[in-house]
């Protein structure tokens, strides 16, 4: 989905789930209700938007279902790197999403450490939801809820922190900005990698035969079907 179209659909989305565009707010003393000041949505870089809606902040990102069944290392992926491994693939820039989550008042930690101890990913706490079709509906549904773990049958329970992934010079030019190593694909997992933007604060392995985690095939939809996903930070107060 293109930038072009990004607002357009968040506009119907906020209509439908937020109601931020129609909601009004009571006065005291019996005065004319007033109407609640529209979200504001912000580009952020090609298929990345930021929505302010007073004091809560989404970005939302389009992207595609991918896979909907089997064992997983991501929910999310950079489109043509790690689609084999994923739900959802989205083309974007993993730098941008960070800058995104970034102003939408989120805190970046550090990804997860192996040596010489076990650290797990840290971070703002991340709440994602998934937006589609579905029946000729639209309809809002957790991330947790499309991810069940392989052992016990039950969808995953813990969120997502903003792990940052990291940035590294360019092995080719170093003249050329550093490497920002989510972009090979590793922008929300579900297995620990030292790349991850987005990160269980959980040990997961990454290894074939130990996944932790599968999609969650009867609450999935069709492999190919449109979602527009929404991140939304929790801040400290």
């Amino acid at each position: 989905m293109t930038l072009r179209l990004l607002p357009l659909l968040l506009t119907a989305l906020c209509g439908v789930f937020l109601g931020c565009s129609t909601a009004e707010e009571t006065t005291a003393g019996g005065q004319e209700p007033r109407k609640k000041e529209a979200a504001k949505k912000v580009p952020v870089s090609a298929n990345i938007l930021l929505e302010i809606d007073g004091d809560t902040r989404r970005v939302w990102v389009s992207a595609e279902l991918v896979r909907n069944e089997g064992p997983l290392e991501l929910f999310l992926c950079r489109t043509k790197t790690k689609e084999h491994e994923t739900l959802l693939a989205a083309d974007i820039d993993a730098r941008d999403l960070h800058k995104a989550l970034m102003l939408a008042k989120g805190e970046p930690g550090s990804p997860v450490q192996f040596l010489p101890e076990y650290k797990p990913a840290r971070g703002s706490v991340i709440k994602i939801f998934v937006h589609y079709e579905k029946a000729g509906k639209q309809v809002k549904e957790s991330a947790q809820s499309w991810v069940r773990d392989s052992q016990t049958g039950k969808a995953l329970t813990h969120d997502w922190v903003f792990a940052g992934s990291k940035l590294v010079p360019n092995p080719f030019d170093k003249e050329k900005p550093p490497l920002y190593l989510a972009n090979d694909g590793d922008v929300i997992c579900v297995s620990n990698f030292e790349t991850a933007l987005l990160d269980l604060p959980i040990a997961s392995s990454k290894e074939n035969a130990e996944l932790q985690f599968e999609g969650f095939k009867e609450r999935l939809p069709a492999v190919g079907t449109k979602v527009a996903i929404s991140f939304e930070p929790v801040i400290k107060r």
